[in-house]
């Protein structure tokens, strides 16, 4: 890591160049963000730096899309040798990468097959259509009744029928009416979800869920639930369908979260980290008894499958059967329970882990999460917050102890700040 940390500590002004950056960017482009007062130009590891020279640790990393880093050298070789022979054909025609694609997610998911896409939002848009198909074909749920149960507090993406199961009220405004069909129970509630199968009439095809649920500011269901979840779905009949596209590659420490119970789902729902933080890819992967109800023209996606995201996505396999990155989260996991939970209680009011990723509740008497990532900026951390006085981190997998260190001094300094409001 170069020696240049220090710089990020100092304040940050906004000069000429991040005023342009940002008028053009609000002019422009609609307003469905609300960035930080920072304009990114340049990213490294696990450091970005802005118009103006100063240097940040990147504590978001792209939602877990930048699990590798910005800029790994092995993921910048393989998409610039790919980005020279062929990128698109469209999946009217075969091409030389997607095979190898498929067959290395397979053997990373233990799964017969894969479909790829390109956002998490289409991958889980294809993990219900591919659900409600087998009810229908497999199952044989009555046409059109197709039942799936959600949970509360979820997050799956912004396409309108999955805003029509969220639960966060800034997502779903002005968008009705939605798709029905869906069922929400308490997260982490497997009592709950018995209770919606049974008063669903043998209607339920899947059950959708988070193994760690990263919007609602890493929450980590009760122990035993993902076991629990499993077995009610065997038992009923019924998909076991786990959105990994924040929780998995690698992030919590294990391949995918599900691991944390030794829990196979039915669907693994991927994206994010998938795309290695260079190019949009995203899958679904399941056994053949699931995803053969695909059939020619049921389902497509122009880009989806593309040589490019299939190059990328098999490099990005590749580091992950090495393991160093799972081990590498649990020693970041192991570092931010040590230096953040020691706060609870001096500012903080809570603090969720799992591997390299961690939701934080400040006291709401303190300043609001906003406020807490503008502190935090100016002390040379990046990160995002969600609900209120919760702030999330997930720094890449490849930060070193001393950039957690930093991560975790600037907190502890932004509350020894902080003044009751």
């Amino acid at each position: 890591m170069t020696d240049v940390r220090n710089d990020a500590t100092t304040e940050p002004s906004t000069s000429a160049a991040t005023a342009r950056q940002i008028e053009a960017t609000e002019r422009f482009a609609a307003h469905n963000y609300h960035p930080l007062p920072v304009v990114i130009a340049e990213g490294h590891g696990a450091w970005v730096t802005d118009v103006e020279g100063r240097r940040y640790l990147d504590c978001l990393a792209g939602y877990s899309a930048l699990n590798f880093g910005h800029g790994h050298p092995r993921l910048v070789a393989r998409a610039a040798e790919q980005l020279q022979r062929l990128t698109l054909t469209s999946r009217a025609f075969y091409n030389d990468r997607l095979g190898g694609f498929a067959e290395a997610l397979c053997r990373l998911t233990g799964k017969d097959m894969m479909l790829p896409m390109n956002s998490g939002a289409e991958a889980v848009e294809t993990a219900i259509k591919v659900s409600r198909r087998w009810g229908y074909m497999v199952k044989g749920v009555p046409p059109e009744r197709a039942t799936i149960i959600t949970m509360q507090g979820n997050f799956h993406g912004r396409t309108t029928t999955i805003i029509g199961f969220s639960d966060d009220d800034v997502a779903r405004h002005g968008y009705a009416p939605f798709t029905p069909g869906f069922r929400s129970v308490p997260y982490g509630d497997v009592a709950a979800v018995a209770d919606a199968i049974d008063d669903a009439d043998d209607t339920v095809v899947a059950v959708l869920f988070e193994p760690a649920q990263g919007e609602a500011g890493v929450v980590v269901p009760p122990d035993g639930f993902l076991r629990d979840l499993r077995a009610l779905c065997t038992e009923r009949g019924v998909l076991m369908v786990a959105d990994e596209i924040q929780s998995g590659l690698g992030r919590t420490g294990r391949t995918f979260a599900c691991d944390h119970e030794d829990v196979v789902p039915d669907v693994y729902v991927l994206g994010k980290a998938l795309g290695g933080g260079i190019y949009p890819v995203s899958a679904i992967a399941a056994d053949r008894d699931v995803l053969g109800v695909i059939t020619p023209g049921s389902h497509g996606s122009t880009f989806g499958g593309n040589p490019l995201a299939a190059a990328i996505g098999t490099e990005v396999v590749a580091l992950l059967e090495e393991g160093t990155f799972q081990a590498r989260a649990r020693e970041i996991g192991d570092l931010l329970d040590a230096g953040l939970s020691a706060l609870v209680g001096k500012g903080l009011v809570a603090v969720r882990i799992r591997g390299a990723w961690a939701g934080v509740d400040i006291d709401p008497a303190l300043m609001t999460g906003r406020q807490a990532c503008e502190e935090l900026m100016e002390r040379g951390v990046l990160a995002k917050d969600t609900h209120g006085s919760t702030v999330r981190f997930a720094p890449p997998l490849v930060a070193d102890d001393e950039d957690v260190a930093l991560l975790v001094d600037a907190v502890r300094d932004m509350l020894a700040g902080a003044r009751p409001a």
